[in-house]
């Protein structure tokens, strides 16, 4: 691919990504709102607990098939992907089999029956979502971006206009699970429809499959580890709060991630392809490309946290009801704990592109102990602020041990970020300070 088709891919999908988010947010946002008007937070914070478990076991089988598609120079090959294919098949079934044997402990730990029977029954979606076609990580080895958030947004709609019809005639937590089908099935058989390749068959490839497993055994720790760091709020959480304010949390948290969300769809489908296309060049080359192209990205991600830091609580307590009051004063401490993670994915990528996806690995281990011990800790001494606070640091970890992998590999970008960060702190000073000013006190008043 050459340089100026490379480029004008990157700008496309760029901006493909970051209006599909906006309005895949803004719909996931409206359901939102009406959805939380028919059913209570109880139910919310239950689904985002049985969502940690099946989103956990996901990652801890992952080995990175995608990447290997998106990265692999047989990643159009059909004996490649047919492969992939059945790689991806038999470890939906095995997702499946591991919620069914976690669903008791589980559900004897939280103190809830329910757990039980949802683990398993909503764990079948993985099944479903293993049939899916391996067009998906087509699109995002040839940065084909509109096609794929197109393919997202449809399934959303769908899965949301299930979710609010069940939820208006049967306000029940089987409106959630439902939605979660229709999603999943609906993912399933579009993808397919979308494969303009042979369609996918069973296949088996040694060699493909130890290609595929080598390269992935670094991804399996950091997606494990991935789950272990971004999932322990919630794991923690949900034996430390009630289920009614889990689902508060989870409103902050939703609207707080906005920004990492947004970014980590840039990194995954823009930045990886664009970086794994410089991958030969010597380190100092592959380093100041990637600097050129990053510096837009963190303007944008600065300006985004700012408002999101400075309005957010306005927002939360205009849209919900009384229930879910205590989300304002969270979602900028949340909102700003972010900061550095998203620093971290506008060139982590860049590791796994040179093959030493390690230091993500190990720096989510790190991530995950600091929670371990810091939120039961914080919760004791200080309660519900405490945890917050401990909450917004959690990156810290993560970053420095990135840093340190990039300066290793000769690819540090720690003085971009540095300037990166002045801009932050001048923008929320100016902000916040007008704010102020025209007399809507700050953000965490709530607090109070």
């Amino acid at each position: 691919m050459s340089s100026g088709t490379l480029k004008k891919k990157a700008i496309h999908g760029t901006i493909w990504t970051i209006v599909g988010h906006g309005a895949s947010q803004s719909i996931r946002l409206g359901g939102n709102l009406i959805l939380t008007r028919l059913l209570v937070p109880e139910l919310f914070g239950l689904m985002a607990l049985v969502h940690v478990f099946i989103t956990g076991l996901e990652l801890f089988s992952d080995i990175g098939i995608e990447p290997s598609i998106v990265r692999h120079q047989r990643g159009d090959d059909p004996v490649f992907l047919n492969t992939a294919w059945t790689i991806q098949v038999i470890r939906g079934f095995g997702i499946w089999l591991c919620c069914i044997l976690i669903a008791f402990p589980v559900a004897q730990f939280y103190e809830d029956p329910r757990l039980l029977w949802l683990i398993p029954l909503v764990g079948f979606t993985s099944v479903i979502w293993g049939f899916t076609s391996t067009s998906l990580a087509s699109f995002s080895r040839h940065m084909e971006i509109g096609k794929l958030t197109l393919f997202e947004m449809g399934t959303q709609i769908i899965s949301l206009t299930v979710m609010l019809v069940w939820a208006w005639l049967s306000p029940t937590i089987w409106a959630l699970i439902g939605g979660t089908f229709v999603s999943a099935l609906s993912q399933l058989f579009w993808s397919h429809r979308l494969n303009s390749g042979k369609p996918n068959r069973f296949a088996w490839n040694k060699e493909i499959i130890s290609e595929i497993a080598t390269f992935g055994r670094w991804i399996f720790l950091s997606t494990a580890m991935t789950f272990l760091a971004s999932q322990a709020d919630r794991l923690i959480l949900g034996k430390l709060f009630s289920f009614s304010m889990l689902g508060v949390y989870s409103v902050a948290f939703t609207f707080a991630s906005l920004p990492e969300q947004v970014i980590q769809n840039v990194s995954n489908n823009v930045i990886f392809p664009v970086i794994a296309q410089y991958a030969d060049l010597p380190r100092k080359s592959l380093r100041a490309k990637i600097i050129k192209k990053r510096k837009f990205i963190l303007i944008g991600q600065a300006l985004f946290l700012t408002l999101l830091v400075t309005f957010g609580d306005l927002l939360i307590i205009q849209l919900y009801d009384e229930r879910f009051i205590q989300a304002a004063w969270m979602l900028p401490i949340l909102a700003l704990g972010l900061w550095p993670v998203m620093l971290s994915v506008t060139i982590d990528r860049a590791l796994l592109v040179i093959g030493n996806p390690s230091y993500l690995a190990f720096g989510h281990i790190v991530k995950f102990t600091y929670m371990l011990i810091g939120l039961p800790l914080a919760f004791s001494q200080i309660g519900v602020l405490g945890t917050l606070i401990v909450i917004a640091l959690n990156d810290l970890p993560f970053y420095a041990v990135v840093s340190y992998g990039l300066w290793r590999e000769k690819l540090t970008v720690i003085l971009q970020d540095l300037q990166a960060t002045l801009l932050l702190i001048g923008l929320l000073t100016l902000f916040l300070t007008g704010r102020y000013w025209l007399g809507f006190g700050l953000p965490i008043d709530g607090i109070l």
